[in-house]
């Protein structure tokens, strides 16, 4: 058996469990609620406090997607309960971030400032404080959602390796490379 999909997943107090007859998962919770297809293949039962997710055989498909479905369901229990946070700082001279409800303006450096709009499901934050590099703070129950807006929020300029300028997350190391060599 898989080693991450026969791991039970314990649940917390004050989140409730559901499975429909379409093998559509709901898990509530005090941040929110989150629902996930699950393969026909994979079936889920409901214990008590413990969700278990079992296969049919041990095909190679059935195996992949028992981890798969089972690492999701945990993460949707994780995130319905503590909630997921992500922070990213801006670190570059005139980079700069200002949060306006759903929408993110962001100064990085290019000729015109970038507007990211930001799905309701995330809570969104912008700090700047003196002589430190401007923070944006994630908030959001859905991981998936949260990282891609994060990874989006990356790519507009990831971190280059000369100066280490760039959106990078915060406590990330940047490889550095050393700079041209000074002539004769």
């Amino acid at each position: 058996m898989s080693r991450i999909g026969k791991a039970p997943i314990e649940l917390p107090k004050g989140v409730e469990f559901t499975i429909s007859n379409k093998n559509l998962v709901t898990v509530k919770g005090p941040k929110g609620t989150l629902e996930q297809a699950v393969d026909p293949n994979i079936t889920c039962k409901l214990e008590g406090t413990t969700v278990t997710l079992t296969r049919p055989s041990d095909a190679k498909p059935h195996r992949a997607k028992h981890g798969l479905y089972r690492a999701l369901i945990a993460n949707m229990v994780k995130g319905v309960s503590d909630g997921y946070v992500i922070e990213q700082e801006l670190v570059g001279v005139g980079y700069r971030a200002v949060a306006k409800g759903q929408q993110l303006q962001l100064s990085l450096g290019f000729s015109h400032g970038i507007t990211l709009v930001v799905p309701p499901q995330i809570k969104l934050a912008a700090a700047q404080e003196k002589g430190k590099n401007p923070i944006i703070r994630l908030e959001s129950a859905d991981k998936q959602l949260i990282g891609q807006v994060a990874a989006k929020l990356r790519a507009l300029r990831k971190p280059e390796p000369y100066k280490g300028k760039g959106v990078r997350f915060v406590g990330e190391q940047v490889r550095r490379k050393a700079g041209k060599a000074a002539g004769k």
